[in-house]
């Protein structure tokens, strides 16, 4: 475990390319917001001090995540991330670092944010940031780091001449920091620029002025450090986590045809030697025995199949229970 860190999650922003009444963390992603993602992530990789930055509709963020352990931090103005870290600083007086990352990439894993944390100690940098690989890198900040890994700056899409704009490597947006630099490093960023706002990214170009070493950690997966930003990513992570579940179920014994096109809900259970075909959707704590059949477009919630049995194509059942070795023929609509 990992109790000298807090997990510093921002949560506050509106996300208006969402083009949504609903705060943008609060976009369900595979079954759950995405904000509920990312705090699972921190906890199963040993951080035991999560605090949440809420500003945008913060009463339903903070009740959608009650069953989470965490310590609420009100950004009353939004006034850039550098600022909503700022507002962080009594919760954070416990720890010795602080990790930041954003309630908007669902599809981070916890081993990940473990091997930075192994990085960041074995460095012994004041810094460590997190970057990733893209083969089109418009929009992102750029990378500029020496041949050892120390990042010397971040360049802005805006910002970056032509030869800085081929650089494929970018800003992942995860932070792993020495407490003590962090704050005092925050509250020297001005807001001198466009947006009035005080941003993250200059602790970096801080960090290098005053001799910190500042260095990355690349992880080469872009897909797990996606930002969601719009309904278009939404559906990009939903896609990668119903693959990455289905994956874990292949791997436990259940074959599936058209793996791409099969949604099973993580609260459901699947026996050996079950056969899904195209389509089949299963959600709601249902329980699938072995050797059973769910043939194409079947769709299950709240249902309980003995082993052996087949389910129709096309058919669709909630709350039923189906005996073993029971037939039901396709097209069957049942409500139990």
């Amino acid at each position: 475990m990992h109790s000298n860190i807090t997990a510093v999650v921002l949560a506050a922003g509106k996300g208006t390319r969402m083009k949504s009444a609903r705060a943008k963390v609060l976009h369900e992603v595979f079954f759950k917001p995405m904000l509920h993602h990312v705090l699972g992530a921190v906890a199963q990789s040993g951080i035991e001090h999560p605090a949440v930055i809420v500003g945008h509709q913060r009463q339903e963020v903070l009740a959608s995540i009650d069953t989470y352990t965490h310590t609420p931090i009100v950004q009353e103005e939004q006034l850039g991330t550098g600022h909503a870290v700022l507002c962080t600083e009594t919760a954070c007086s416990e720890s010795d670092l602080i990790m930041i990352l954003c309630g908007d990439t669902p599809l981070i894993r916890p081993e990940t944010l473990e091997a930075m944390i192994d990085a960041h100690k074995n460095s012994g940098s004041t810094v460590t940031l997190m970057t990733t690989l893209l083969d089109d890198p418009f929009g992102y900040g750029r990378i500029i780091a020496d041949s050892q890994g120390n990042v010397l700056e971040i360049v802005e899409q805006k910002d970056a001449d032509p030869r800085q704009r081929l650089i494929k490597e970018i800003n992942a947006g995860i932070y792993l920091a020495e407490r003590r630099f962090l704050f005092d490093a925050l509250k020297q960023v001005g807001t001198d620029n466009s947006q009035g706002e005080v941003y993250l990214t200059d602790i970096i170009a801080i960090a290098n002025k005053q001799g910190h070493k500042v260095h990355k950690f690349v992880h080469p997966q872009a897909i797990d450090v996606l930002g969601v930003n719009s309904r278009v990513e939404l559906a990009q992570a939903h896609a990668e986590l119903q693959m990455r579940h289905n994956q874990d179920l292949m791997l436990s014994g259940v074959t599936m045809y058209s793996p791409e096109t099969i949604l099973i809900a993580p609260s459901c259970s699947i026996g050996q030697d079950t056969v899904i075909q195209a389509g089949v959707q299963v959600t709601d704590h249902s329980t699938i025995g072995n050797n059973v059949h769910l043939e194409t477009g079947a769709v299950l919630n709240k249902c309980s199949l003995g082993n052996n049995c087949v389910i129709g194509a096309h058919s669709v059942l909630h709350n039923t229970t189906i005996e073993e070795a029971e037939h039901i023929p396709p097209l069957t609509y049942r409500v139990g």
